[in-house]
């Protein structure tokens, strides 16, 4: 447990060590010029473009109205854009600066941190809703953000900049963050309680807050009962995670949460010359290789929940854990990823030039061929791991209040052919509605909007109490399987006396196959299920087969045409985070009204 550490001997550490800066600043010209030649000549150039296209670019106004917006209309993209923007003109200006250190980027720099440092509020519109009142902060996601960043500018840029840039700096993070972080007990990601669970926020928060006060805190007893506090919040974050690792809310979420906790960890093992370690917890290993755990194939995740179809991850952070845990594929890993979507903000840019992946071990990583989160009832099966395009089976149970939950218990993802044709469709886009009452109303988040079976034309209901039961998992050479009990997902009006699912993977030459088996029986009088499948992709039903055409490869669904039809419904512009798209949902139903039945399902590659 984190909260064994106490203020007083956390203060004793802080009071005991006096550690030289965790990255050089950028008066430290020897060392960023070995930083530059090691990320290499374009790299570097590219930061540099970035900053000179900064300089050269008129700083976004933030008028109260735009931040009104969301208030009036829902719409978050008005005000977080230009936000946004503020803080990579920012980073990119900082980092070009540190890299050539010529000070032509000093004064531009100086106009986007003092426009930071004027807003009235660091926060997310759709996170305070309301206009700034300026004695009563808020503490979100974007205001631990800025406040790390801003400190971690000081840190590389403070000497260089006008002295009085650090002393505003100061005195707004601790006005903003600082102050009310500590006498507040009303932030609802601080810890768990009996109305709310805490998700990613508790270690983003916790992060921002806490990191830039190792940085600026000169009060010893005050900056030790903020980190003991940490602490006692962290531990709320780490139970989270199931007892394999996994986290419900996805590979997306994970970058970002357990990203920063890590961020955190580092910073205050930094700053206690190692007497104070968070990343030695047991479920810390466990929960770094979730990423790896959750590949469909090359750039391809399971996004279950709120996760995003398009996960990138961070490499540094990948670095990071694979250093500190003596992981070598995650430093495989890390060494394949892409450009990631948070080089806008200065801590994980600064990091991604200074938690470089190392050419060792080399490789390719190659996952498991399965894995199992038992506790969130996730099974992943890959027919054969090292074939980027082989068969891939992702399919979960879980209950109905979930972080960033969709009522989706039950729900299976097929990957072939480098293509996820039975995809999870994915998150909507965030609106003040996608977060309200209404939230189980839009089709991405109900149970409609996933492949699940429909009894009696039922929904799932959210809530905890909505749950799957597992009755059986097995995994061996010749397969992977799991059958859940799915009745307790569905209101009354179901009348259900059972819904048995069965999802597996069967690994039979050549290409293996996907079998879904619907087992339903009803209460009271007979009744209708509909087994659906949700897919991007074009469909063909024939008289005993259906085809899913995606565009790199197909699927073939066969049913039996004595008991099922089959038939699609198209769920036209669903509003999603990568923009509207139709969604067809392949719908298998028994012919007639029956008293209990069975929907088999087999789906093969093409």
């Amino acid at each position: 447990m984190l909260s064994r550490y106490n203020a007083v001997d956390i203060e004793a550490a802080l009071r005991a060590t006096e550690p030289k800066p965790p990255f050089p600043l950028a008066s430290d010209r020897a060392s960023w010029a070995a930083i530059r030649q090691a990320i290499g000549a374009e790299k570097a150039a590219g930061i540099i473009a970035a900053a000179e296209l900064a300089a050269r670019t008129p700083i976004p106004g933030l008028p109260a109205t735009l931040w009104l917006e969301f208030q009036r209309s829902g719409r978050r993209e008005g005000f977080q854009e230009p936000r946004q923007a503020r803080r990579t003109m920012m980073t990119s200006l900082a980092l070009a600066e540190c890299l050539e250190g010529q000070g032509r980027f000093l004064d531009p720099l100086l106009d986007v941190v003092w426009a930071i440092l004027e807003e009235s509020s660091w926060s997310l519109p759709a996170h305070q809703i309301s206009l700034t009142d300026m004695s009563r902060h808020h503490i979100d996601l974007g205001v631990a953000g800025t406040a790390i960043d801003l400190a971690e500018l000081d840190l590389l840029l403070g000497a260089q900049l006008d002295p009085l840039v650090g002393k505003r700096i100061r005195w707004e993070i601790d006005q903003r963050c600082f102050t009310p972080y500590l006498l507040r007990h009303d932030w609802w990601w601080l810890y768990n309680t009996h109305l709310r669970r805490v998700n990613n926020w508790t270690a983003v928060c916790n992060a921002g807050v806490v990191g830039a006060a190792l940085y600026l805190e000169t009060d010893l007893s005050r900056l030790a009962e903020m980190i003991a506090r940490a602490a006692r919040s962290m531990d709320d974050f780490l139970s989270t995670f199931d007892a394999d690792g996994g986290s419900s809310e996805g590979p997306g979420y994970w970058t970002y949460g357990f990203g920063n906790y890590c961020v955190f960890a580092e910073q205050v093992e930094w700053r206690t010359g190692g007497v104070i370690r968070f990343m030695d917890e047991p479920i810390i290993r466990k929960a770094a290789q979730f990423p790896l755990r959750t590949l469909l194939g090359p750039g391809v995740s399971v996004n279950f929940s709120d996760c995003d179809r398009n996960v990138t991850f961070i490499p540094a952070h990948l670095t990071y854990l694979a250093q500190r845990l003596d992981l070598p594929d995650l430093m495989k890993f890390a060494r394949v990823q892409p450009g990631h979507r948070r080089q806008g903000e200065i801590h994980w840019a600064l990091r991604d030039l200074c938690w470089r992946p190392d050419s060792q071990p080399a490789g390719k990583f190659i996952p498991a061929r399965h894995d199992w989160f038992a506790e969130m009832m996730w099974l992943l099966a890959r027919h054969e791991p090292a074939d980027p395009n082989a068969l891939v089976l992702a399919a979960k149970g879980g209950h109905n209040q979930e972080m960033h939950n969709q009522n989706d218990v039950g729900n299976f993802v097929v990957h072939f052919g480098g293509e996820t044709l039975i995809p999870d469709v994915g998150r909507g886009r965030y609106t003040r509605a996608y977060f309200g009452p209404q939230r189980y109303s839009f089709f991405v988040n109900s149970s409609r909007g996933h492949s699940v079976p429909r009894p009696n034309g039922q929904e799932q209901l959210p809530g905890e109490q909505f749950a799957a039961t597992l009755l059986d998992h097995r995994a061996d050479a010749a397969g992977d399987s799991m059958t859940i009990e799915l009745k307790g997902a569905y209101p009354p009006e179901a009348d259900l006396a059972t819904l048995k699912r069965t999802v597996a993977l069967h690994r039979d030459a050549p290409h293996g196959w996907v079998e879904v088996v619907d087992s339903v029986a009803f209460a009271s009088r007979p009744g209708q299920c509909d087994s659906v499948i949700t897919t991007f992709a074009p469909v063909e039903i024939g008289p005993s087969v259906a085809l899913i055409r995606g565009e790199k490869a197909s699927l073939r669904v066969t049913f039996d045409p004595a008991v099922v039809a089959a038939r699609v419904e198209v769920e036209k512009d669903v509003d999603l985070a990568l923009g509207a798209a139709d969604v067809n949902c392949l719908i298998f139903a028994f012919k007639q009204p029956v008293r209990e039945g069975t929907i088999r399902l087999r789906i093969e590659p093409l």
